[in-house]
């Protein structure tokens, strides 16, 4: 019986990737352990347990394993998505948050006895459950025009924010202003607030692999642990710690 949906659990070690490429179905990843990173042309999804990410069909990505990781996937045909999906399902790329009835509906998916019917009905709950979070505070958006995406590929190589935005303009080959002015547009976030989601998503990505809180503080240049947690709270609402299952 061909099914408009189907259903995948996998173990992918820490290291591992899937290359860019596109597929017919919607799909969702969720890393039930571990942590994913999500790249599309819009940006970069963290997708740490508490998230999970949506994307679209048709969308190129790529998905790398930051730890070892059990991921619970779920694809839908695009004949499913038009009888399924609520009138207003986005169709971009989102994060949304894993609530306790999501993760259920999620366990339930992938279980090994789980009969087609009763599959089916759980993956119509789940386009139900997910709730596309607007600014995720582990994705970073990425600029499209060729003066802004220089201005954050020079960015993301200073990886203690050392240089002021004047340096920074002047590198990219073009004015703080016009930089200034082509973030908000392009990312929805000014220029130093776009400089701090990518120092702290790297920090994130550091952390996944193990390193301690006060090893990521020094190596991302913050004077200490707590001007790190202050600004790690800032981006994300919640502590290092917290953000690793810690406390």
């Amino acid at each position: 019986m061909d099914l408009p949906f189907s259903v995948l659990r996998a173990h992918k070690p820490r290291g591992a990737a899937l290359p860019q490429h596109s597929h017919d179905h919607a799909q969702l990843v969720f890393a039930a352990s571990g942590m994913v990173q999500v790249h599309t042309g819009e940006g970069v999804w963290l997708v740490p347990p508490q998230l999970t990410a949506w994307i679209p069909s048709g969308v190129p990505h790529r998905l790398d394993i930051l730890t070892d990781a059990e991921l619970w996937m779920v694809h839908w045909q695009p004949a499913a998505m038009a009888a399924w999906a609520p009138p207003a399902f986005p169709d971009r790329a989102f994060a949304s948050r894993v609530t306790p009835l999501l993760r259920a509906l999620l366990a339930a998916c992938v279980e090994d006895d789980a009969a087609p019917e009763k599959t089916g009905l759980l993956v119509r709950l789940v386009l139900l459950e997910l709730a596309a979070m607007p600014d995720a505070p582990t994705y970073l958006p990425l600029p499209r025009s060729p003066v802004a995406r220089r201005v954050a590929d020079i960015a993301l190589g200073d990886h203690q924010n050392r240089m002021d935005l004047a340096e920074l303009a002047a590198r990219a080959a073009t004015s703080v202003r016009t930089a200034s002015r082509l973030f908000p547009a392009e990312t929805g976030l000014t220029l130093k607030a776009w400089r701090q989601r990518a120092r702290i998503v790297r920090t994130m990505e550091r952390l996944a692999r193990g390193e301690t809180i006060a090893r990521v503080a020094r190596n991302a240049g913050f004077s200490s642990t707590a001007a790190f947690s202050a600004a790690f709270r800032k981006v994300t609402a919640t502590t290092p710690g917290a953000f690793l299952g810690g406390e």
